[in-house]
């Protein structure tokens, strides 16, 4: 074996080792069925205790690598092939969570209000400090990483601007851009885009659907120099933009001079193994303002939402509307921190999808 752990890194013991182990099961280095190294092997190799290997393993059993038999061991039983979808078809999905469906595949209550415990003991006073206009730094830096493990994008703290919900960041958007100018939505499209995009005197032109995102005779046609996408899951048609698709719309933009308002909406909750690639990390022109919100995966009520602007539109954002207040609670982004950073976001997520996978 080759585990091992570093203290000074920062990071958990029982965490380094699930990586490496997680990394080696996906990679093949144990194939399905195969026996992992007991408990007792694992500590002694990486010089931790039992109960750390222990935790380790718990972790990739609660995320479906591999499963405890008794008196036998850990056995791998992760298949690449379960992460591969089959052809998309389209689907009609809500953005509204139902109250049955929040029982199944919601954010664990009992760690929610373990995490809200955590925060209240460890900032204090500190939850009744008013946010830094952009966000806490704590969250907005946990968002970074996040994005750079989960979807491969590079991105400073100071591109991501916190706001409660993505219905108030189209607003900003909007008046970042210049009221006056002739935003392309798709047709369909989430309604309120729609609405939003009007109520703060925008223009809109409605770009119809095809089977692979938005149709190239209505790219062409259409006279707006900005374009208002959800590659993944647009609703109410379901259809996610395919690889050919993506690259249009980053050409379109980048003829145009124009920005891709990339609204990444359920993107985390796909079937796949891995993310779709955001049109944000696709980009090379920096020409993409990247949209997500934390309502879908952690629970409606969570009225939080991050925007993420390429370099260029920085200065003019802080000096145009900097002066904004953040709309989100301070205690509220601590507790998203800590979530992140914890890795119980993450888990949920791989909770998520494999009752996707398995059609619970």
């Amino acid at each position: 074996m080759r585990y091992k752990t570093d203290k000074n890194s920062g990071e958990k013991a029982y965490m380094q080792l699930y990586y490496q182990l997680r990394e080696d099961i996906t990679s093949g280095v144990y194939a399905y069925g195969a026996k992992l190294p007991s408990k007792r092997l694992l500590s002694e190799e990486a010089c931790v205790s039992v109960i750390t290997a222990e935790h380790a393993y718990s972790i990739l059993c609660d995320e479906g690598y591999v499963e405890a038999r008794q008196k036998s061991g850990y056995f791998v039983i992760y298949k690449r092939a379960d992460f591969v979808t089959s052809a998309f078809s389209p689907i009609s999905v809500n953005r509204q969570i139902q109250p049955a469906s929040l029982e199944k595949s919601g954010f664990h209550f009992s760690v929610l209000a373990k995490t809200m415990r955590k925060v209240l003991a460890d900032y204090g006073e500190s939850i009744l400090v008013k946010s830094p206009n952009c966000g806490c730094p704590e969250l907005r830096s946990a968002i970074a990483l996040y994005l750079a493990r989960s979807n491969g994008m590079t991105v400073l703290p100071e591109q991501i601007i916190i706001g409660a919900g993505t219905e108030y960041l189209y607003s900003l958007i909007v008046q970042l851009l210049c009221k006056d100018k002739l935003f392309a939505i798709e047709d369909p499209s989430y309604e309120k885009i729609h609405k939003v995009y009007l109520a703060n005197g925008a223009k809109v032109d409605p770009l119809k659907m095809g089977s692979d995102g938005i149709l190239t005779e209505e790219l062409e046609r259409t006279d707006a120099a900005y374009l208002h996408v959800t590659p993944f899951n647009s609703y109410p048609s379901g259809v996610t933009a395919d690889a050919s698709k993506r690259g249009e719309y980053l050409r379109w933009a980048e003829k145009r001079a124009g920005y891709v308002i990339e609204d990444n909406y359920d993107s985390e909750l796909t079937v796949s193994k891995k993310n779709e690639d955001t049109l944000f990390s696709l980009s090379k022109s920096g020409n993409v303002i990247y949209l997500n919100t934390f309502s879908r995966t952690i629970a409606p009520s969570f009225r939080v939402g991050y925007m993420i602007l390429p370099p260029a539109l920085l200065t003019k954002f802080e000096k145009e509307l900097g002066f904004y207040s953040c709309t989100v609670p301070v205690f509220e982004q601590y507790v998203l921190a800590e979530l992140i950073n914890s890795g119980d976001f993450e888990r949920h997520i791989n909770r998520v999808r494999r009752m996707r996978r398995s059609g619970g």
